[in-house]
């Protein structure tokens, strides 16, 4: 069975999902949610062998994903926080 090629960012860029093509961001997505699912699934994983360490790879670039666009609202919030005019005043 042939292993499946995942398009990856290969350098952390603001704005990544806008330069990349949607083909790309679906495989990325439906790569992440099997990941998620499988753990999910939870019973008899064997994280050292087989499927395991890939599935844990996908579950961990997941996570770090969302932590890096989480930081990047944040930054965002923040901006518009500050330019905001001081609500009553």
């Amino acid at each position: 069975m042939a292993t499946k090629t995942i398009a990856r960012p290969t350098t952390p860029v603001a704005s990544v999902e806008a330069a990349q093509d949607p083909a790309d961001l679906l495989e990325n997505t439906l790569t992440q949610l099997e990941a998620l699912l499988w753990v999910c699934h939870g019973e008899e994983i064997d994280w050292c062998s087989g499927d395991g360490p890939r599935q844990l790879n996908n579950l961990l670039w997941l996570a770090a994903e969302m932590a890096r666009k989480a930081g990047e609202l944040f930054q965002v919030n923040e901006k518009a926080r500050r330019g905001a005019p001081e609500a009553g005043g």
